[in-house]
């Protein structure tokens, strides 16, 4: 139920979405993303949203893949990057050893604490060895519906425990950010740099 109610919201809400998030400067997290990628890296855009970052990505020379669950969204973030959005839920993603990074940002938060484990599993095994996740989560300890969405939220202890229980993956870097949206600053977000240390 929880996936239905955020994707409504998403294709109900798509345009002032992608108004109000593809022209923010998110450059500073790119670039702690992509300082781990070689110059040719494929990266998948997970939950790619208006395709700011699948566009940023794009402009500096990486192969991208991007995918979003609604089909509004996916629409308007082709028109935006000129590459194919794929219509996906998370659940889907089944890619074996084919990315250098995933690009999950402001993304995965939407699925409920029980289901995310499984998420993570999926995101390691899509990763080529020794590559790199990035993901993002509202700061906090909350998880439920909130602003016609669901959200589940991360303290750092609380994703250190979590990590603990997915094979293969590591953190590599964590850090606490502002909100760059404008009138959004007093917002805080958990960002998280993982890396798979294993080979499937």
């Amino acid at each position: 139920m929880s996936d239905a109610i955020t994707l409504n919201y998403y294709n109900s809400n798509a345009a002032v979405f992608s108004e109000t998030t593809k022209n923010v400067d998110f450059s500073e997290v790119q670039q702690i993303f992509t300082k781990h990628l070689s110059p040719d890296a494929s990266i998948l855009d997970f939950g790619c949203g208006s395709g700011r970052d699948t566009k940023y990505f794009l402009n500096n020379g990486y192969h991208v893949t991007a995918t979003d669950g609604s089909g509004v969204i996916c629409k308007m973030a082709t028109d935006y990057t000129g590459i194919q959005v794929k219509q996906m839920l998370f659940e889907e993603l089944d890619d074996r050893n084919q990315y250098d990074g995933i690009w999950a940002c402001a993304s995965v938060l939407h699925l409920s604490r029980e289901k995310l484990p499984n998420i993570f599993h999926k995101m390691h095994q899509a990763l080529k060895t020794n590559g790199i996740i990035y993901t993002s989560f509202k700061y906090g300890t909350f998880e439920g519906e909130r602003n016609g969405r669901y959200f589940t939220d991360f303290t750092e202890g609380m994703f250190e425990e979590f990590v603990r229980k997915i094979s293969g993956l590591q953190i590599e870097k964590m850090w606490i950010t502002g909100d760059v949206r404008e009138g959004r600053g007093d917002e805080r977000w958990l960002n998280i740099l993982l890396r798979k240390t294993d080979v499937c």
